[in-house]
């Protein structure tokens, strides 16, 4: 059975279809399980039994445990008590435990071995750390059938766990909604458009720098500094790692009791080591808002980033929908109703599971993602060449999608062709050249300074393999040089659950032209036979391509329907020297063959 699974960095879930309805698969008291690993020997301590061990008193207790796993996977290894560790072990340390207490739900749901799961991910992670989350899902006996956005998955498990889907698609259809999902590690947005029978990101983002666990620190740090303050502590006296741990874990306790009651208290007898201080402090609502302020600030702003990247003015989002632990939180929720208005803002009750929850339903649907815009690289001149259209199914488990294409250096005088990879600013399936397009990145290829304009062939390998990676690879045939670039930053598509057909959602087509020549072109290898003699007909023919089809009009006269000069220079072009076997124009080749 293929299932969702949210590995989180501060808690992970596993969530399930049956029947009409989804199921969390929760764990001590009906809580998702902590992301965090304990190691004593050989034995392996995981979720909420190595949480609390973190209150427990005692030093070395945080060289043993790792929390928030998910942050160092990319990485080769971690020292973990004095030994190093891999990332991609302790994350499937984490996903077999996860997966162990899941096939002994309470539920009485049948997972029949739980070997595939949909599995969310953050939208800023990239390349090597997907792969790596990959490989740990592997060791823990789960294959990844799916990669798909965490807020994606948080708005098709609105729709899709609505009581009645057809309301709801009726409200949303032809409108914009932005999807903050604010969780323990990381803060991801993503603005989608409902369209007939498609959803589709427009645009996505996020920062790993006012998650929870940011807000937790800043709130113990607050906490020691005003205590110390009131209490003309000596500068020098400050507690173990150990305390600090632990005034960590209550400072999380805190913020969440802080959410439905004006006051919660800190209290830890001997926090402070040289004066055995007990750290006791009332903290109310007002500070905790005037503590966390400079992060939803910072947040605030990674918003205001991503509406203006896309083109889109606040008043122009239809819903706002808040998930995730921190969507709890009250100072949260009032500055983003102070943006988007009272009416807009939705917390839904099961917003701290319904990333989870969306990916059991695209799990139960058998959704597939889609490219939501299509991939492009610029020509010169200001012209656009379709690499991988919108809508292009990506791949699953195992398999990649690629394209090759042939292309030619218009102006090899630096030695440099420029290959800029872009994709519409705004959802548009088939965009003109006047629409407006975003860089996602830029290839520059070494190319030969002594070949004629249009001559020296390129080739451009395009792939999206199923890490959802988009590498492009440029080759020059005459040169020998190659150069590679990857690709995490796109947007994708899923068919609602009441459609099944193409995606189309009308785009604002802006009207601005893009100038910058950039050295690269297509020659077009269609023509029409009709009317044209035979030697018409094979003037066509690239030079390379007729020797290798007709070698004959290479032959002296008398032959019929020999090569032009243009066919003749081409094939040549190609060709090592027959005696010294140098690349064509080399200044040292003085055979003269």
């Amino acid at each position: 059975m293929t299932v969702g699974f949210d590995f989180g960095t501060t808690n992970s879930l596993v969530s399930v279809v049956s029947g009409d309805r989804v199921i969390d698969l929760l764990g001590e008291g009906n809580l998702p399980y902590p992301s965090v690993v304990r190691y004593e020997g050989e034995a392996v301590i995981v979720g909420h039994e190595a949480r609390e061990a973190l209150d427990t008193a005692g030093l070395g207790v945080h060289g043993n445990t790792v929390r928030s796993p998910k942050f160092f996977l990319g990485e080769e290894f971690i020292d973990v008590a004095g030994v190093d560790k891999s990332p991609v072990d302790i994350v499937a340390d984490i996903v077999r435990y996860v997966r162990a207490e899941s096939l002994r739900n309470s539920r009485r749901v049948d997972l029949r071995g739980l070997d595939n799961a949909v599995v969310t991910i953050p939208v800023t992670m990239n390349g090597p750390r997907r792969a790596a989350l990959r490989q740990a899902f592997g060791q823990a006996g789960i294959g990844v059938s799916q990669f798909v956005h965490e807020p994606f998955a948080a708005l098709y498990g609105y729709i899709r766990g609505s009581s009645d889907v057809g309301d709801i698609l009726r409200d949303l259809r032809g409108r914009t909604v932005l999807v903050v999902d604010w969780g323990g590690g990381t803060l991801d947005l993503t603005l989608c458009t409902v369209g007939r029978d498609r959803v589709l990101q427009i645009a996505s983002g996020g920062t790993a720098t006012v998650g929870g666990d940011h807000f937790d620190e800043a709130i113990r740090n607050a906490v020691e500094q005003r205590f110390a303050a009131e209490t003309d502590l000596a500068a020098d006296d400050r507690p173990s790692k150990a305390a600090r741990l632990r005034a960590l874990k209550r400072a999380e306790d805190n913020k969440k009791e802080l959410s439905s009651q004006p006051k919660a208290s800190f209290y830890q007898p001997g926090y402070f080591g040289a004066s055995g201080t007990d750290l006791v402090y009332a903290l109310t609502r007002t500070e905790l808002e005037s503590i966390t302020r400079p992060l939803i600030d910072e947040a605030m702003l990674e918003i205001d980033s991503l509406l203006e990247r896309s083109g889109t003015g606040a008043a122009q989002v239809s819903r706002c929908i808040v998930v995730g632990g921190m969507a709890a939180m009250p100072a949260i929720r009032g500055r983003l109703i102070e943006k988007f208005g009272h009416v807009r803002v939705e917390v839904p009750e099961n917003s701290a599971t319904l990333v989870s929850q969306g990916a059991a339903w695209i799990a139960h649907d058998r959704q597939d993602l889609v490219l939501a815009k299509p991939i492009e690289l610029e020509l010169a001149r200001g012209d656009y060449l379709p690499l991988l259209k919108a809508g292009t199914p990506m791949p699953s488990h195992g398999q990649v999608r690629a394209e090759r294409f042939s292309l030619y250096c218009a102006d090899p005088t630096d030695g440099k062709a420029k290959f800029p990879v872009v994709s519409p600013k705004h959802l548009v399936d088939f965009p003109q050249s006047t629409t407006q397009r975003e860089t996602l990145g830029m290839l520059t290829l070494d190319v030969d300074t002594k070949a004629r304009p249009l001559l020296e062939r390129l080739h451009l390998d395009v792939e999206i393999d199923e890490n959802l990676i988009l590498e492009v690879r440029a080759e020059s045939t005459q040169a020998g040089t190659m150069e590679r670039g990857r690709f995490f930053d796109l947007e994708f598509g899923l068919a609602l659950p009441s459609g099944d057909g193409a995606a189309s959602v009308d785009a604002d087509v802006l009207d601005q032209r893009v100038e910058e020549s950039t050295g690269l072109t297509i020659r077009a290898n269609v023509t029409s036979i009709e009317g044209k003699s035979a030697e018409q007909q094979q003037a066509t023919i690239p030079g390379d391509v007729l020797y290798r089809s007709r070698r004959e009009a290479f032959s002296p006269p008398p032959i019929k329907n020999r090569a032009t000069e243009l066919q003749r220079v081409e094939h040549l072009y190609y060709q090592p020297c027959a005696v010294c076997k140098r690349a064509w124009g080399d200044p040292d080749c003085t055979c003269a063959a």
